[in-house]
């Protein structure tokens, strides 16, 4: 029941995240003179809408996004006597840019509002890998085929050696590790004993584990041997915030957000073969990325686990993702027309510099075969990805 209401809150929210950011064209055309005919929420049949002004609002019955019908968005479009001084093809330049511009600043605030909730209410995550330093020790037990384990007690492995609570892990069997992912790593590949230098109080101490090897069950039921030594991670604890301090942390986390948002974005073309992997049976790719059903769906175990930090970082995270993506220079996307606002602009500046008149609006018309190439790539990613999400989705949790 708590997965499900998590499941539709996320959705919800994403749905409300389209919605503000075609608020943000739709306010900022309004601000700068443009008629705005129509907003809507969704799409397909009409459930009910209502008139306030020159603008219908409205929802419509498939929650799957919103738009905003400015009037003159493209010279292409058939407008009215009245509507054509305030077409947005006519404006200013800065106008147009505002306007476009308008729904990524929206996604961008929002994302920030979402960080200045998270810290005030849990503390702000530390992005960066963890390092190898050992919070825990304890024993270790095979696995049951549920991938429940089996009762244990007494020390295990990496307390026999003498590793220590406290101790960060800088080496293993000679191989230099600077986080916990690479601990794992090099632990999990060690045949016999574990040479593993230690930073205790900054001496540097080697000590020998013997590591156990143990049972574990695939969620197919595979069963498999791996090297376990019964460390567990040191966790470092948020700092606390309240509103007031909390704003500039948000900033700065924000900032760090968006590289690594901007980075994903870059990376995306790279991952279509590991998409691939995910649907025809192989290991999803954590870092592979998910459809508004895959992350409808953790924002669903988020709230059946009690993480809800975990639920409002999601949600931040795809408002960033949101307004990155849509910068991006290719139409039907705001950067699209964005792109092509400032194209506009530049060369009516050379036709001015060698005394010419400015040229009329973009021929859209002429830009369809590009915008058709970018529409049928970017349907298939969203296909693919929605179908790695329905057949071998990403679990944060057991």
């Amino acid at each position: 029941m708590v997965f499900a209401l998590g499941f539709v809150l996320f959705a919800l929210g994403i749905t409300i995240s389209i919605a503000l950011h075609e608020c943000g064209h739709m306010w900022a055309a309004q601000a700068t003179g443009m008629k705005v005919r129509r907003y809507f929420i969704g799409f397909g049949p009409k459930v009910f809408s209502f008139r306030r002004g020159e603008t219908e609002y409205g929802l419509k019955a498939l929650p799957l996004g919103g738009f905003c019908d400015i009037a003159g968005m493209t010279a292409l479009e058939e407008l009215r006597p009245e509507e054509i001084e305030r077409a947005m093809y006519r404006q200013a330049t800065w106008k147009r840019l505002v306007v476009m511009s308008g729904g990524i600043a929206m996604n961008f605030v929002l994302g920030f509002l979402l960080i200045v909730v998270l810290a005030v209410g849990w503390g702000l995550p530390d992005l960066n890998e963890p390092s190898a330093t050992v919070g825990e020790l304890q024993c270790v037990a095979d696995a049951n085929p549920d991938q429940s384990l089996r009762p244990c007690d007494g020390v295990g492995p990496a307390a026999l050696g003498g590793v220590q609570p406290g101790d960060t892990v800088t080496s293993v069997n000679g191989v230099k590790v600077r986080n916990w992912d690479q601990f794992t790593t090099e632990t999990k590949k060690a045949q016999g004993t574990i040479t593993y230098t230690v930073d205790r109080a900054g001496q540097q101490v080697q000590v020998q584990v013997q590591p156990q090897r143990v049972v574990r069950y695939a969620k197919d039921g595979t069963k498999t041997e791996e090297t376990k030594v019964g460390i567990v991670l040191k966790r470092p604890v948020p700092p606390e915030y309240n509103v007031l301090t909390a704003i500039p942390a948000s900033a700065e986390f924000t900032g760090q957000l968006t590289v690594r948002t901007v980075q994903s974005l870059a990376q995306m073309p790279a991952k279509v073969s590991s998409l691939w992997t995910a649907v025809t049976g192989g290991e999803r790719d954590p870092e592979t990325p998910v459809s508004v059903y895959g992350a409808s769906r953790i924002g669903g175990e988020s709230a059946r686990e009690g993480l809800w930090q975990v639920f409002v970082l999601m949600l931040a995270s795809l408002n960033f993702f949101l307004g990155a993506f849509n910068v991006l220079p290719l139409l039907p996307l705001d950067g699209g027309h964005i792109a092509v606002v400032i194209y506009e602009k530049f060369r009516n500046t050379l036709r001015g510099w060698r005394g010419l008149a400015p040229g009329g609006p973009v021929d859209y018309m002429k830009l369809l075969p590009i915008t058709y190439v970018a529409v049928v790539i970017g349907g298939a990613y969203m296909v693919l990805t929605l179908a790695a999400d329905i057949v071998n989705p990403i679990r944060l949790f057991p």
